[in-house]
């Protein structure tokens, strides 16, 4: 019995996991080394703009 997958699920999720393997390459998110939630969270948006962009 052949199990039944969810295409469209697997192509969000995968672009999630590429997205997470992008930003994790920014050596300040890897190692969360600003001090406070905002800033943290302020870096993840910056992060993201600038690999959307390339």
């Amino acid at each position: 019995m052949p199990l039944t997958t969810d295409e469209e699920m697997y192509k969000w999720r995968h672009l999630t996991e590429n997205f997470f393997r992008k930003i994790k390459g920014f050596k300040q998110i890897s190692m969360r080394a600003d001090r406070t939630d905002t800033s943290f969270t302020s870096f993840i948006y910056i992060t993201a703009a600038v690999s959307q962009s390339r």
